[in-house]
């Protein structure tokens, strides 16, 4: 069995949020954890005839690897509805989007070479996703990584160079053929990781490759977008350093303007060197960017609170969210402790999770955010971090480039990298996607991500938790993605998280609803 084979395997777990946002109710029916907080979320019931993984929750175990049991989908409360076409989608290799506007959805290819660029895709009939154009008019769109974005308000998508400096402007009123507005280059020391727009969709902010200490944040002004400006750029000489970042959208917090409280998510690890891109605290850092937002003079920006935990790593993703009019954020570390110093056996030792998993972060007061629930599968509870290790495939280290993960931690990385909230203003559910790195048999050496490939649609009513899959073999390359639903017992069934509010969702919810009534969950 060659272990250089390998494909990239993604999992979205969703949390539906109870009333009382794990209250004592939940916290007494689950296991508690040294740190305080529920060991992991309950565990799904899935529809009698689903085809569902045996091992921890979060688990696809040896024999499930490698035994041929995964070569039939698994599945767990989930219908595929509509997927893109198998010859477009054909050697993707994107880990970027997709972005959303109207009734499209917009994804990064991330290899130049292949000459795919962006794509975009028309959803509007969710059966039958088209893809109805390819940017490829411009280097940033070539090789955007994670940069990918729109913005509603403006009606404009933006891109950012991984391996360059250019930065792109399209107009997407249609959205099917977004047309090219401008573009420019920036002063970038190592270009473009991911980034962000200010709810106004007149800036964007990109991060860089290296978020270390010395790390800059480049600011692009795009209220013209035909002819987009590169502001003076933000270095971090300290905390702060943004691995993902969002802004405050109107309303999230009271009085306070949208768009000027920047929430980063710092990349700390543990043990890097001083010099490394994740050295220092793993955690969130809430900065105050209303010099950019107003277009003030020599802007800066400053530091208003900290919150790091050391059990993780390679903080990511901090979502603003308002749950039952409270504002919180959804915190991510896409590689938890297992891509620190000594690896997976050296995270267990010290009692850390291996993998990463969302946490939900009060703040409202923004000087003191407090964790106040962390939503951790099985296999990121730390009391299981090395019976997980020893039931493990040997995977060849360091064979998978996107792990985050040391030599010594091999290919598999459960963390889970980022949400999406059904609604951010009234949040009843989240969508988070998991990273799944592992070696196997008769795969193929390509990465492949058809973003928008799988529609899903989920029989919502089955229980506390619930866990998904959805595998694909097409010839020679081989293709799997696993969705894990985690779902808390306070669930609202008439609800499908419909993500941005788009049209793509709209009629995915109605499709939906005609599923739940078809297996009498509604």
């Amino acid at each position: 069995m060659n272990k250089q084979k390998l494909v990239k395997l993604f999992t979205v777990a969703t949390a539906a949020l109870p009333g009382l946002l794990l209250g004592a109710s939940i916290a007494s029916a689950q296991a508690i954890s040294s740190d305080g907080f529920p060991a992991s979320v309950p565990k799904a019931i899935c529809g009698p005839t689903d085809h569902t993984e045996s091992g921890l929750q979060g688990e696809t175990t040896l024999q499930e690897r490698f035994g041929g049991d995964s070569e039939t989908a698994y599945n767990c409360n989930l219908e595929l509805v509509g997927e893109e076409p198998q010859d477009t989608y054909q050697g993707a290799y994107s880990q970027d989007g997709p972005a959303y506007h109207d009734v499209c959805a917009y994804y990064g290819t991330d290899r130049a070479a292949t000459f795919q660029g962006i794509k975009v895709i028309d959803a509007s009939d969710p059966q039958h996703p088209v893809v109805t154009a390819n940017l490829t008019d411009t280097p940033a769109a070539l090789n955007p990584h994670e940069t990918v974005a729109t913005n509603a308000k403006t009606r404009l998508l933006v891109a950012a160079q991984t391996d360059g400096p250019n930065f792109a402007v399209y107009d997407i009123s249609d959205c099917r053929h977004p047309v090219l507005k401008g573009s420019t280059n920036a002063s970038s020391s190592s270009f473009h990781h991911m980034g962000a727009f200010a709810p106004d969709g007149k800036t964007y902010y990109a991060t860089q490759n290296f978020r270390g200490v010395g790390g800059f944040l480049y600011i692009f002004d795009v209220s013209d977008p035909a002819n987009p400006q590169a502001l003076h750029p933000w270095q971090y000489l300290g905390d702060g350093r943004p691995h993902s970042l969002f802004l405050n959208w109107n309303g999230f917090l009271p009085g306070v303007p949208e768009g000027t409280l920047l929430f980063a998510g710092q990349p700390g690890q543990f043990g890097a060197a001083p010099t490394n891109s994740s050295f220092g605290p793993d955690g969130l850092v809430i900065e105050d960017a209303s010099d950019y937002q107003f277009r003030r003079p020599n802007p800066q920006i400053r530091i208003i609170s900290k919150l790091f935990w050391a059990d993780q790593g390679q903080a990511e993703a901090m979502i603003p969210v308002r749950i039952n009019g409270h504002p919180y954020l959804i915190s991510t570390d896409e590689a938890g402790g297992a891509g620190g110093a000594g690896g997976w056996p050296a995270a267990c030792a010290r009692g850390a999770s291996a993998f990463g998993y969302p946490q939900i972060i009060d703040v409202a007061d923004v000087t003191n955010p407090k964790i106040i629930a962390k939503l951790r599968l099985e296999v990121s509870d730390p009391a299981n971090c090395a019976a997980l290790l020893a039931t493990t495939p040997p995977d060849i280290p360091g064979t998978a480039p996107g792990t985050n993960l040391p030599a010594i931690s091999g290919t598999t990385n459960y963390s889970q990298e980022t949400c999406v909230a059904d609604n951010p203003e009234d949040t009843k559910m989240l969508a988070c996607a998991r990273i799944r790195e592992l070696g196997g048999g008769r795969r193929s050496n390509r990465r492949q991500d058809r973003s928008l490939a799988a529609l899903g649609r989920c029989r919502q009513g089955q229980g506390q938790g619930q866990r998904q899959g959805q595998r694909q073999g097409q010839r020679q390359w081989r293709w799997r993605r696993t969705r894990q639903l985690s779902r808390y017992p306070a669930l609202d069934r008439q609800r499908w998280p419909r993500l941005s509010g788009s049209p793509v969702y709209e009629k995915l919810h109605s499709a939906t609803q005609g599923s739940l009534r078809k297996h009498g969950d509604v």
